[in-house]
């Protein structure tokens, strides 16, 4: 009669942890974002977040701080594969820029602020140097080390991961509260 009682609440327990990151994971596995860098005075921006529709990834456009439409950016077509889609701009003078993505199904993937400072006279390699602000917080978190090697596997993955790990703590607690009473096997 214990047994069956433990392992009906165990069976609950691993069926709520299952269902616990599909739920949360619905809203936010849409919205992935983009990554902007810069390489001397090209600007490229980085998505895994559009859906090829009709032989089209999708548009990204590089605004000045003048532009605010996305019609009046300098705009480049998305290329790459399911996984990963790409634009570039080069020749880009120093300033303050703004990249934003639309993939074609009309959704915003996101946008991101990039600055291209001037090269500097005493510099023997005439290379600008760069750096990259974000202006909205990132959707998926920070992805340090991947080097864009990421996937989104979806939410399926995430729960069985879940129940996994959920699993592991359930056995993990049932083998210690076991070892708290030594007379019983």
């Amino acid at each position: 009669m214990h047994n069956s009682r433990l392992l009906l609440r165990s069976g609950l327990t691993l069926a709520a942890v299952a269902a616990l990151p599909a739920a949360l994971a619905g809203p936010c596995a849409a919205a992935s974002g983009i990554s902007v860098s810069t390489t001397g005075s090209t600007v490229s921006v980085v998505t895994s977040a559009c859906t090829q529709i009709n032989g089209s990834w999708g548009t990204a456009a590089l605004l000045t701080s003048s532009q605010a439409n996305f019609s009046q950016g300098r705009q480049a077509t998305l290329s790459g594969t399911s996984v990963s889609q790409s634009a570039a701009w080069t020749g880009v003078s120093a300033g303050t820029y703004t990249v934003v993505v639309v993939c074609s199904s009309g959704s915003t993937a996101g946008s991101q602020s990039v600055i291209v400072s001037a090269a500097s006279s005493s510099s023997s390699s005439r290379r600008p140097t760069i750096s990259a602000t974000s202006t909205a917080a990132p959707s998926r978190g920070v992805m340090g080390g991947l080097g864009g090697a990421a996937r989104d596997y979806g939410p399926l993955t995430l729960g069985v991961g879940a129940a996994l790990v959920g699993a592991g703590v359930v056995a993990t607690g049932w083998v210690l509260r076991r070892r708290t009473k030594p007379y019983r096997l």
